[in-house]
This record gives C-alpha cells, structure tokens and sequence, in this order.
C-alpha cells in the first residue's frame, strides 16, 4: 500500500528588527532552528547585538504527514531582497510588531505595503509584541488603523517566546486560509 502523500506548508514570518522574529520560529520549531545571526553593525546595535541577515529557519511537525516550514525574513530594509525570495511557495505572512517602537503604526503600514504582492494572494495576521512593556498603542487601536487603511486583518498580542502564543497566530493563519487546515 502506497504510502500518504506528506503536506508541507510555508508560513513567512516578517516585521521590523527586534520585533522577535527569530524567537517566535525558535519557540515553534519542533527541529533546532536555523538562523543567520550577524553581529549588528548599524543603528541595529542599539536595539540588539546581533541581527538576522538572510532567514531564519524552523519546522514543526503537525502529525505524521503535515509539516509548516517556518522561515523568517531579516528586518532591516536593506535585506529586502531576501523578502521575495522567502515568500515564493509560502501561504501566508505573520506580521510581527514590536510596540515598544517609536511609530509601530508607520512599521504596520511598511511592511504590509513592502509584503502587498505577496499579501494579494495569501493571508497575513499580526502579532504584536512587547505589549507588557508598552501597552499603547492596543489591540483596539491597531484595528482602527487597519480601519483606516480598509483593511481588517487579526492582531494579537503575544509574547514571542512563549510557544502557545505563537502558535495561535499560526492557527490564526490556518484557519483564515482553509477552515480545515488546524493544528
């Protein structure tokens, strides 16, 4: 008897330096991520010491034959051909915010306009983080800015190391793309 065919699936993961992309993949990753950490050497260095310079990597193992691959854009604009390489084959795009930012409204509107193309065609939900250290803008501000920009997309808060918060933009993807594709 022939084996199932496996299911692979590719979720993008994007947002602006430190808003903790590689440590969302880390926290999902059922395998050791993969990242491609450089030591920061722009204005990078005053959030933190390293920086993602290509992608990160992860997967995690949905049963037997379903698998999401996890990969993570660089933040900074100058990385930016990077973007269109990772997105090819993908399904979706979680939109990673750091409130903590000076203008995380102007980091919303960048990264969905730079990610348009590829949002055209997918589905995209964002998580904001670092709302335990910043509580403004909330949740209901970012959907009357989404309001504003006609566009009504998921946001949720969440903390990027703590894998059940992860998980829920995941499913969040999932469910948004097909009803029956869950974890």
């Amino acid at each position: 008897m022939p084996s199932a065919e496996r299911q692979h699936y590719k979720i993008i993961f994007t947002g602006p330096v430190g808003s903790g992309k590689t440590t969302a993949i880390s926290a999902l990753s059922d395998e050791q991520a993969m990242t491609t950490d450089e030591q920061a050497s722009d204005m990078t260095q005053q959030r933190k010491q390293t920086t993602t310079v290509a992608m990160d990597y992860g997967v995690m193992n949905l049963g037997a034959d379903e698998r999401i691959h996890l990969y993570g854009t660089p933040g900074q604009e100058r990385f930016d051909f990077m973007w269109e390489i990772l997105t090819e084959g993908g399904i979706g795009l979680i939109l990673l915010l750091d409130n903590t930012r000076s203008n995380p409204f102007q980091d919303l509107q960048f990264f969905l306009k730079a990610f348009g193309a590829f949002i055209a065609d997918n589905k995209v939900v964002i998580g904001v983080t670092f709302m335990d250290e910043q509580p403004t803008p909330s949740l209901e501000d970012y959907h009357q800015k989404l309001g504003e920009m006609k566009s009504s997309l998921p946001v949720f808060e969440v903390d990027s190391r703590q894998q059940q918060d992860v998980a829920i933009l995941v499913q969040a993807l999932l469910y948004s793309h097909d009803p029956w594709l869950g974890i």
